[in-house]
């Protein structure tokens, strides 16, 4: 990477390889603890999307399944549009490696949609929360066990880590403000990223470190290009919450304004966790 380059774009960076095929790398600096944070991979996948001649319009959803983890180094992104219609178009993708045979391994899965938008009656339902504003919260310190942590400024308003692991747990409710860090201006493979900077739910729910992985993530785009270009290197405010947690498996379900009020994003994810 070199010292103009953003963190980011390093570790978005793809070669066409072929018709609907790139290849990648793994970026140290997205490293969670067994391989990339999931958001990376994410939007990396969007990545591929954004870049494909064939593209029509701008990302409307995206449902990412990791079927298993990511190693160290290369990595071929697959990205297919398989329909296009004449407001949407609909994307297969997946994320292929080498295994211990040097065969290529599928690691996760995906699909896409981008749509052309139009102008049309619009109305948020979910209005922004009242919260203190980012510049007067303390952020979540660099340093940090997994690598991409310090990628982000967070700054939670409520829901932080647990400063007790001891079981005593009540509420599985988060609210941040975040960015990527350094600054960077906001597009879309960085805020479907963004949707997935929440710690494990189960872990605010419980008070404990239970271990626990992404299975499935999807995240809906709300916001266009000027809405991206109006948030700019502003902070998003996110909020996350549980709805259950069964048998090994709990949901989550996020929401992401800009400062401005509008949401950009939500997201839907199902994580399993281990006991």
């Amino acid at each position: 990477m070199t010292d103009s380059l953003h963190p980011l774009d390093d570790a978005l960076a793809l070669t066409e390889t072929g018709p609907g095929l790139c290849t990648a790398r793994t970026s140290p600096a997205y490293w969670n603890m067994v391989g990339p944070f999931g958001g990376i991979t994410a939007a990396v996948l969007l990545q591929a999307v954004m870049q494909h001649p064939e593209r029509l319009g701008d990302p409307l959803s995206l449902t990412v399944n990791y079927a298993g983890a990511i190693a160290e180094g290369e990595f071929t992104v697959q990205a297919v549009p398989v329909r296009t219609n004449r407001s949407t178009q609909h994307w297969t993708l997946s994320v292929l490696q080498a295994g211990a045979d040097g065969e290529p391994v599928v690691t996760t899965t995906a699909t896409a949609v981008t749509a052309v938008r139009r102008e049309t009656w619009s109305l948020p339902d979910t209005p922004m929360p009242e919260v203190a504003p980012p510049d007067g919260l303390e952020r979540i310190l660099r340093g940090m066990p997994v690598k991409w942590l310090d990628r982000y400024d967070l700054r939670p308003v409520t829901g932080a880590l647990p400063s007790r692991w001891d079981g005593g747990g009540d509420s599985s409710l988060s609210q941040l403000w975040m960015r990527d860090e350094p600054a960077r201006p906001l597009d879309f493979c960085a805020l479907a990223a963004l949707a997935d900077v929440f710690f494990p739910r189960v872990w605010l729910r419980r008070a404990r470190q239970v271990p626990a992985g992404t299975v499935s993530l999807t995240v809906y785009f709300h916001a266009g290009r000027d809405q991206l270009a109006d948030t700019g290197t502003g902070y998003l405010l996110g909020q996350a919450r549980a709805q259950e947690f069964r048998n090994g498996f709990f949901d989550q379900t996020v929401q992401l304004w800009n400062q401005g009020g509008t949401m950009l994003a939500s997201s839907h994810q199902i994580v399993y966790y281990k006991e």
